[in-house]
């Protein structure tokens, strides 16, 4: 079975990962607030550390509930800080704390996450025809406007290359190569 070249090789849960879940256009708050923290802890380490590392990143952030993460206090960050299933940067904990605060408000403001969102796009994912990975850009102008537009309203890590990774990931737009299995199967959800 042909996969994007990212999903080769021997790791069964980046298979998993390709293979049903990456590119899947999402509309659910709570998924959303959960790659929005999984890429932000992932900046500057590998998507398979991050992965492997994703159960403990929702047993410690409240099954990824924006509600609750909001009200962690100080003293519940320190113990983050000491829990060897995540990432222990007091930058990115205390980040994703404050994210799910703005990301309440967000809520708030358009009536979900998944409407504020998918605006960035038209609504629809975008599809595009990538017959190499070399193609496949680090950033796009939407990524570039929507975190532009979430600086404003006080998230951190939430980079242009962060953003459009959250994009792919949850099916904004669909960046499987075209001779992958997943790329007709997910451009088929699109429509």
């Amino acid at each position: 079975m042909k996969r994007c070249t990212w999903a080769t090789g021997e790791d069964p849960a980046m298979l998993e990962y390709h293979d049903r879940e990456w590119g899947v256009p999402v509309h659910d708050d709570r998924k959303h607030f959960e790659f929005l923290l999984l890429e932000g802890a992932q900046a500057g380490l590998s998507w398979s550390t991050i992965l492997h590392k994703r159960s403990g990143y929702a047993r410690a952030f409240a099954q990824f509930d924006p509600a609750r993460v909001a009200r962690f206090s100080p003293v519940r960050v320190r113990a983050l800080l000491e829990d060897a299933t995540i990432v222990r940067n007091r930058r990115k904990i205390e980040s994703a704390v404050q994210n799910a605060r703005a990301f309440r408000a967000v809520q708030r403001e358009f009536g979900s996450f998944d409407a504020y969102c998918w605006k960035f796009v038209g609504g629809r994912p975008r599809s595009n025809r990538w017959t190499r990975s070399t193609g496949i850009p680090a950033t796009t102008a939407e990524s570039d406007a929507w975190s532009d537009d979430l600086k404003e309203r006080g998230f951190g890590f939430v980079g242009s290359t962060i953003l459009y990774a959250h994009m792919q990931a949850v099916g904004m737009v669909n960046d499987h190569l075209v001779d992958c299995f997943r790329y007709p199967q997910i451009r088929a959800m699109a429509r």
